[in-house]
């Protein structure tokens, strides 16, 4: 079976998405008619077909709904290859595309940038930000070559390897009287007001919190949620609340009155992934993952729960 035109490809993303004609025409530029020509063409060379439509709605069908998840696939790798081929050309450098948390450990993205490989000496790293899970679907989408990303969902389009794990920290007022313990638990924190991220920022983490919250009967007195854990001093001062914090922000808000203590909870360590497309076979993330790897293996290490306090 010969394969679809890009065009066609195109057309039937584009139409997924818009789920009407008119918008789908507009979007592509081109008049409804050809739009329907297209789709037509498409599903007669597919021999399935792709979408339901009547007079007022339009819907995918499971064949199509499949058929659009692989057709973007297909589209960007289409531009990869034009854009590789245009770079070797012109002797270009060569960018992979690497997403990150605002608060995955700041030693692993340091020593990723320390990377250098020998065969692709014009190799450069471009970093960006998101939350974990927008991360992942990057990846799978195509966006992204890796990511760094904490407690990242089991998927079989998924490769991922373990590159760190820590606990959480709890952060809290220098003159609060869990400050003298070397860590702390969740009991020892029980019915007092907590400080922790939106659920939107991990929904899995967050989720973990609360349910083993709720079984240890170890539940706050109330929540607040922030998005920056600085945001978290003034319901410290003004509430007497603690905050949850993972290292990279314990990091940055043990200062100015406050100190972090490691949370000892074992069902709650948090575990850092590199996270990549099951089949992205490209030899230089191959490459950039192996010396990665190699190069967190040197700095192995015991990490007990550090007490970090105040400047």
């Amino acid at each position: 079976m010969a394969l679809p035109e890009i065009r066609l490809l195109e057309t039937a993303i584009v139409l997924a998405e818009e789920l009407n004609f008119s918008r789908a025409a507009a979007r592509l530029r081109i008049d409804q008619a050809t739009v329907t020509r297209r789709i037509q063409e498409l599903e007669a060379e597919m021999g399935y077909p792709l979408f339901e439509r009547n007079h007022q709605t339009v819907e995918l069908t499971d064949a199509g709904r499949k058929f659009v998840e692989e057709a973007r696939l297909a589209i960007l790798h289409v531009e990869r290859a034009a854009a590789s081929g245009r770079s070797a050309k012109e002797n270009a450098e060569l960018v992979l595309n690497v997403g990150r948390s605002p608060y995955t450990d700041p030693f692993l993205i340091t020593t990723l940038m320390s990377v250098k490989l020998p065969l692709y000496p014009r190799l450069k790293v471009e970093v960006t930000q998101q939350f974990s899970l927008d991360l992942v679907r990057e990846v799978l989408a195509g966006g992204l070559d890796l990511a760094i990303a904490t407690e990242p969902p089991e998927s079989k389009q998924l490769t991922t390897v373990k590159v760190g794990e820590s606990p959480f920290y709890i952060a809290m007022l220098e003159e609060d009287e869990l400050a003298y313990e070397d860590f702390v638990t969740l009991d020892m924190i029980a019915k007092r007001p907590w400080v922790i991220f939106e659920r939107r920022m991990h929904v899995t983490v967050y989720d973990a919190v609360m349910r083993v919250a709720e079984e240890r009967k170890a539940t706050p007195a109330k929540l607040h949620h922030v998005v920056v854990p600085e945001d978290s001093y003034s319901f410290m001062a003004d509430d007497g609340a603690v905050a949850f914090v993972v290292k990279s922000g314990a990091i940055r808000i043990a200062r100015d009155g406050i100190t972090v203590r490691p949370l000892a909870e074992d069902a709650l360590i948090l575990k850092t992934y590199l996270a990549s497309r099951a089949d992205n076979n490209s030899k230089v993330v191959s490459e950039l993952v192996r010396a990665f790897m190699c190069k967190l293996s040197m700095f192995t290490r015991v990490t007990p729960f550090p007490v970090l306090k105040s400047a």
